[in-house]
């Protein structure tokens, strides 16, 4: 059966075949279609999770998309609602749980969630449910489990083992991968047949032991298994019979690798769902595994279906399915290794949160920061496991803008706390946590926090005579005087916060000081916020750092607009636009469109200002924040801006528009919405014939027409690179194309009506 990624969603391309199954899909797509909540249960090995995203990425009906939460890697039940929040790109700029901030983004949607792996967590799980679906009736989930969740209306489908054809034929596909000569033929059907009997036709077993015949064939497999089951039968009645098989399978492939294999394959154990190769190296390496033999140990892991190949953020990745990383941490226990690959995981991870930290500002930010998102579960799991708080302190601190800017500040700031509350020292550690909280704090609005934080963060920076916390001190300080709405008293703070960071070399944080003086100037109608910004978007160009020059850019065009030149305005402000793709931060997105909305009206396109009213709105929401946030002057010049358009359209024509410029999935969609010209914006008569293309293709074509690789297209539009690169061959057939060079011709002759 062919698969078909989710144009919308986070689903994993499926790196091997699906087989069989057909009733069973059928099935479970027609009770999909009759409930809103379905567990699929069934032993390990059973095949639930392949099921479940097989017949999720088939479906066509949930235009909110289709959404992966993987459990697995999840220890804290309290942790649920935070995995399914960071799986769906949730921005979690408020202060509420975390549980309420989903039920409020998916108030509006309809997606399908595929909740992974829960027999551990059913409780929380249950609980998470209950609240999603009780919050909105368009959302359907499926959960995976070895037992249902117990809630009213849940039906349960209990995934059989395979059917006999379906299980020979799977044994077959996977055989002919490590063995293409083999043949399942009328001379070995019965042994073949009787072999996958023999591994009650579950498809982990069956996969595992496929594996195994590039070196033996049918007949010495089923010899080989009858005596190991004899062993285990003999050793373990109590156990069911799917887990007497498949712990017998493990047992079995474990002692078949050679030493270096099992000794890598125990180590690996210790990562939280998936890895890099680096990561592999830096951690597995030693003692009886030389650095530059992981590769090759990996690949032959690889072959023998012990580790997956995966990708996550466009990275290459590598992981092990949870019976089998469990399975190889009770015998990396047993070796005594344990505590000492925790150690060096937590090393590891250590070291790169602080690379993160030296590295991540400048032209390679927004690769960082996807290495950060990739790397986020085993970052959490290093955090946990700490030798006191004071080491807690320290790789909590390194990534200090980047939560804010992924947008999970509210994790961010719990992370520290409890540590801050119990390593109580006067060390430059505690001093850069109470600095992480304060920053954290007043993105969130809670300025009374960020100032108990910062208070004591001053008078630790004064006792160790650390310039930095005195700098980033008053920075943040001037931040809460301008959302405060005390600019005057902001524009002495963060001049001196400037000037002190770029004495200190710190010319990031200088620049962007700089830019909240520029606006704390433009509140106040002083002429020289116009060369404070030039400053900032100066520094923000020589150290190449993308993100800092769209903030740049953006205060430039909003003093452009105060001081009345709206032409300068809407370039600097589609500028910053342009730099913002591919950071996801729906809150600055959502701020620079309200300026291009009120720009846009000062110019009298009050449509288009609606519309994009509209796109900041839903941006906001989903950020569970307002404009209010940054400050009484930005609160009261968009309700200026709402009045004017009511004036010119009436209250009805407002409502209208608004409705017209929310239908946008996140910050990528709404940029390219707002990049738009006004003319395309609003149909007329002269509109071109209907384009060939799918609304999906149209923003993959937009994109290609930027220079934008299928790589950057899909990390823009949060899709998978491969989905991309269908939709890129889609286009090019269906125009007649041979190249995307073309597509951009086209595309900027025929731009379509609607993004």
């Amino acid at each position: 059966m062919t698969t078909q990624i989710s144009d919308v969603g986070n689903l994993p391309a499926s790196l091997s075949t699906f087989v069989g199954r057909r009733r069973d899909i059928a099935e479970v797509r027609r009770r999909l279609g009759t409930t809103r909540l379905l567990t699929l249960t069934g032993a390990g090995g059973v095949g639930k999770t392949r099921l479940a995203l097989e017949v999720a990425a088939s479906v066509a009906d949930f235009v909110d998309g289709v959404w992966l939460v993987d459990l697995a890697a999840v220890r804290d039940p309290s942790s649920v609602a935070n995995a399914t929040a960071t799986a769906l790109g949730v921005p979690n700029l408020g202060t509420r749980p975390v549980i309420d901030q989903l039920a409020a983004f998916l108030a509006h949607r309809g997606p399908l969630i595929v909740l992974d792996n829960c027999e551990h967590l059913v409780d929380a799980c249950a609980e998470l449910a209950q609240a999603l679906l009780s919050a909105t009736s368009g959302l359907r989930m499926v959960t995976t489990s070895r037992r249902a969740l117990g809630l009213f209306g849940e039906q349960v489908f209990a995934v059989p083992p395979l059917a006999p054809d379906d299980a020979v034929e799977l044994l077959r596909d996977r055989a002919i991968a490590v063995r293409p000569e083999f043949q399942v033929t009328d001379g070995n059907r019965r042994q073949v047949l009787r072999l996958c009997d023999d591994l009650d036709r579950l498809p982990l077993a069956i996969e595992l032991t496929a594996s195994r015949l590039r070196t033996l064939t049918v007949d010495e497999a089923v010899n080989r298994l009858e005596d190991r089951f004899g062993l285990l039968t003999s050793g373990n009645r109590l156990a069911r019979p799917h887990q007497r098989t498949l712990r017998a399978l493990i047992d079995w492939s474990h002692e078949l690798c050679t030493p270096a294999e099992r000794l890598l394959w125990n180590r690996l154990s210790v990562f939280v769902g998936d890895f890099g190769l680096d990561a592999a190296e830096g951690v597995c390496a030693g003692d009886g595994i030389g650095r530059d033999e992981v590769l090759d140990l990996l690949d032959r892991l690889v072959v023998q279906s012990v580790v997956l190949p995966t990708e996550r953020e466009g990275l290459p990745r590598y992981r092990l399915l949870e019976t089998i990383r469990q399975y190889g941490r009770e015998r990396l226990a047993e070796c005594g290794e344990e505590e000492w690959m925790l150690r060096r995981h937590h090393d590891f991870y250590l070291a790169l949160a602080e690379r993160i930290a030296d590295d991540g500002y400048g032209p390679g930010h927004r690769q960082t920061l996807t290495r950060l998102r990739a790397e986020y579960a085993n970052l959490r799991a290093a955090l946990d496991h700490e030798d006191g708080p004071q080491t807690s302190l320290t790789p909590a601190t390194p990534p200090r803008f980047h939560y804010g800017e992924g947008g999970r500040p509210g994790e961010e700031r719990r992370r520290p706390e409890a540590p801050l509350a119990s390593a109580t020292e006067p060390t430059p550690g505690r001093a850069t946590g109470l600095w992480v909280a304060a920053w954290v704090a007043v993105l969130q609005g809670e300025h009374t926090i960020a100032y108990r934080w910062l208070d004591e963060a001053a008078k630790l920076g004064e006792l160790l005579g650390d310039k930095v916390v005195g700098a980033r001190d008053r920075s943040l300080r001037g931040m809460l005087a301008l959302f405060g709405g005390r600019p005057a008293e902001a524009v002495s703070l963060l001049e001196e916060a400037a000037a002190a960071l770029l004495e200190i070399g710190e010319k990031f944080e200088s620049a962007f000081a700089l830019t909240q003086m520029a606006l704390a100037q433009s509140h106040l109608g002083d002429p020289r916020s116009t060369e404070t910004c030039r400053q900032a978007v100066a520094l923000a160009e020589a150290h190449g750092e993308r993100s800092l020059l769209a903030h740049a850019r953006w205060t430039l065009g909003y003093d452009a607009w105060r001081r009345g030149e709206l032409t300068e305005a809407t370039v600097m402000i589609r500028a910053a636009l342009e730099n913002e793709w591919g950071f996801d931060d729906c809150a600055r997105v959502a701020l620079m469109l309200e300026h291009l909305a009120w720009v846009t009206a000062a110019g009298s396109d009050h449509r288009q200002a609606g519309r994009l009213l509209s796109a900041a709105r839903a941006l906001w929401r989903d950020a569970d924040t307002s404009i209010a946030t940054f400050g009484p002057h930005m609160a009261e010049q968009h309700t200026q801006c709402e009045e004017e358009i009511v004036r010119a359209l009436g209250p009805a024509g407002y409502e209208k528009v608004l409705a017209e410029g929310g239908d946008h999935h996140g910050p990528a969609e709404a940029i390219a919405y707002a990049l738009r010209t006004p003319s395309e914006s609003e149909p007329t008569a002269t509109d071109p014939a209907p384009s060939p293309l799918t609304p999906r293709e149209q923003k993959v074509a937009a994109l290609v027409a930027q220079g934008m690789s299928n790589r950057q297209i899909a990390s823009a539009l949060g899709r998978s690179p491969r989905t991309i690169d269908g939709h890129v061959e889609n286009i090019l057939a269906k125009l007649g194309f041979g190249s995307r060079a073309r597509i951009a011709s086209w595309w900027t002759a025929n731009q379509a009506p609607s993004l």
